[in-house]
């Protein structure tokens, strides 16, 4: 798998891809800014793009708009930002459109080099991969301001926030020792107390969730 890698900090774009490369990714690039990141990107069309969130020269959100820009111009690229804090906002403009292959992830994850792949992999192949602690901010979010969520069952509120994160239902029973078939019946249920239709496309069902918990 081919990937550009956008980071300002030297030391941890390094990282990265030393990280990747030892998981069998090609590195095709890494630049220091937004600009650079688009540039690449057009030159190399790669197969997955990580960006940082905030990018030289103002360090705000350069970096989000380049990855925001690349997902319009090339849907068929996968795009991983990654963010030192948690922000709501980011979450639900990757996640404005209907297509996959997005992921927003907290630095700190990187330290978890395996599971830090995998999702990489995940988001490659169609899928959507976001921060644990960014569900759980909308999740709890959620709960002051929506009396439905607050009525789910701690189990289903549980079942909920991994939905929202991608995770498939098979990946869900094994986090929480449940049989496949008990996950379907909390999913079912958790989609007629949010009044959402049922849909087999993970992406679809994290935008779906995603809506609701916005």
């Amino acid at each position: 798998m081919r990937v550009v890698i956008g980071e300002d900090e030297a030391l941890l774009r390094h990282g990265l891809q030393l990280v990747l490369e030892g998981g069998g990714f090609e590195v095709v690039a890494t630049v220091g800014d937004a600009v650079e990141l688009e540039l690449a990107v057009a030159l190399h069309r790669p197969d997955l793009v990580i960006t940082d969130i905030r990018m030289p020269p103002t360090h705000s959100d350069e970096g989000l708009l380049a990855a925001l820009r690349i997902r319009a111009e090339y849907p068929e690229i996968a795009v991983v930002v990654l963010s030192q804090h948690v922000q709501r906002r980011y979450a639900k403009e990757l996640l404005s459109t209907s297509q996959g292959k997005v992921g927003y992830l907290l630095k700190q994850r990187i330290a978890d080099v395996d599971t830090f792949r995998d999702q990489l992999r995940e988001v490659a192949a169609g899928g959507t991969a976001l921060d644990p602690d960014v569900v759980a901010l909308m999740v709890a979010h959620a709960k002051q301001s929506n009396g439905v969520i607050r009525e789910l069952t701690p189990r289903q509120q549980e079942v909920l926030a991994l939905m929202a994160e991608g995770r498939s239902n098979s990946w869900i029973a094994s986090e929480l020792f449940l049989s496949e078939k008990a996950v379907v019946q909390h999913t079912s249920r958790i989609y007629d107390s949010l009044n959402l239709t049922l849909d087999g496309d993970s992406h679809r069902r994290v935008l779906a969730v995603m809506h609701y918990l916005s």
